[in-house]
């Protein structure tokens, strides 16, 4: 890589690492991701698939519907690159699917989608498995499309993406817990005025319906502000 082409990378990552982190949730940083991947790598389309919390990939943004397609037919069967990525942690990288024989059915579909080069990243932190994040797709319409210092960039744009990826989701469900705590309180005020009673037994009316109608305690408080009534 030149020196002007070293610049024009630094620059790049300079301006994805404060998208990232003034992208307000997981979708906009995602977004910020596959849109930065199509100026600094050489390829057609990008996507991202992240893990759910049922250990199930999910497509969470695409530049084309080429990438949606290709996806889709790898979580249908449960084996692609896609899924070896995110499964095994490893980068995988196939340099022509009208050669490569690893995936023969997939790779016949995807070239008939005019998709001949594909890289797949795998977003992780931390050392355990279960930290694996997601997966950065890059793909080209041309064979043999992905140098070494494409797959250096990509690399790098992957660890970028899971740390902001991950930060984005723990923010998220920090504030969603903060959101929840709200709602247990103001429900709590309302019974603890209505029936007198003080701040322990009021959680614990809220706790028993809870139990009893088996929703979330957060959904409780919420009907209870909503209709001033508890579910039956």
């Amino acid at each position: 890589m030149t020196e002007p082409e070293l610049a024009r990378s630094a620059d790049t990552f300079a301006r994805l690492a404060i998208e990232l982190h003034d992208a307000p949730g997981v979708e906009e940083t995602i977004d910020a991701v596959v849109q930065f991947a199509l100026q600094a790598v050489n390829c057609t389309y990008a996507g991202v698939a992240l893990y759910t919390r049922g250990s199930r990939a999910e497509i969470a943004a695409v530049t084309d519907q080429v990438v949606t397609d290709i996806s889709e037919l790898q979580i249908a069967a449960e084996s692609g690159p896609l899924i070896t990525a995110l499964r095994e942690r490893a980068t995988v990288l196939i340099r022509d699917t009208t050669s490569d024989d690893r995936w023969p059915e997939w790779s016949t579909k995807v070239a008939a989608f005019g998709i001949r080069s594909v890289l797949d990243v795998p977003l992780a932190t931390g050392d355990a498995p279960r930290r694996t994040v997601g997966v950065l797709g890059l793909y080209s319409s041309e064979p043999e499309a992905f140098s070494t210092d494409d797959e250096a960039i990509a690399h790098i744009l992957a660890r970028h993406a899971s740390v902001a990826v991950a930060s984005a989701r723990h923010e998220e469900t920090m504030a969603q817990a903060v959101d929840a705590r709200k709602l247990v309180g103001q429900a709590m005020g309302i019974l603890m005025e209505r029936f007198d009673v003080d701040g322990d037994r009021a959680f614990a009316i809220l706790k028993r319906y809870s139990q009893d109608t088996n929703t979330k305690l957060r959904d409780v408080a919420q009907q209870l502000i909503d209709t001033r009534k508890l579910p039956h």
